[in-house]
């Protein structure tokens, strides 16, 4: 089982992408799934939810297209994981009061929840002008996509 589902992966690779460009204006989305090897309609989508949640901003038109709403330096990317997949947890039982009969005096749940508050420390403090700053250039896959 994975903890970060693809499509989260996806979107923080797009996220990046717009980091690495901040300031420069908009990015299509058609460009944004080129260079990240993310299929067209996936990144819509994706880009939509990130637009949702107010992570990023859109311009309509010819030249449209998507830029980050805030400073590289001021999105962690605890937000865009959570804004795709929801909140990020180790277990059912951290998910809040009463999702677990047994969560009173349980052992279990006290070592797990310490676990939970470094993880949500860590990627609570990784933004995305860190992993900007550390990018390379994408491989390309060499699968055939089918465009639309």
């Amino acid at each position: 089982m994975d903890i970060l589902r693809r499509n989260t992966d996806y979107a923080l690779r797009l996220a990046v992408n717009l980091a690495g460009r901040y300031g420069d204006g908009s990015v299509s989305t058609r460009a944004l799934s080129d260079e990240e090897d993310v299929s067209y309609q996936l990144a819509c989508k994706l880009m939509q939810r990130l637009h949702k949640e107010g992570l990023v901003e859109s311009d309509m038109g010819p030249k449209g297209g998507f830029r980050l709403a805030r400073p590289p330096q001021e999105v962690p990317i605890l937000a865009i994981i959570e804004a795709i997949q929801g909140p990020l947890r180790l277990n059912r039982c951290l998910l809040g009061d009463g999702a677990c009969q047994r969560q009173d005096g349980c052992p279990i749940r006290a070592r797990i929840g310490r676990l939970q508050e470094q993880m949500d420390q860590y990627l609570g403090a990784v933004t995305l002008g860190e992993l900007a700053q550390s990018r390379r250039p994408a491989q390309k896959s060499t699968r055939r996509r089918r465009r639309k």
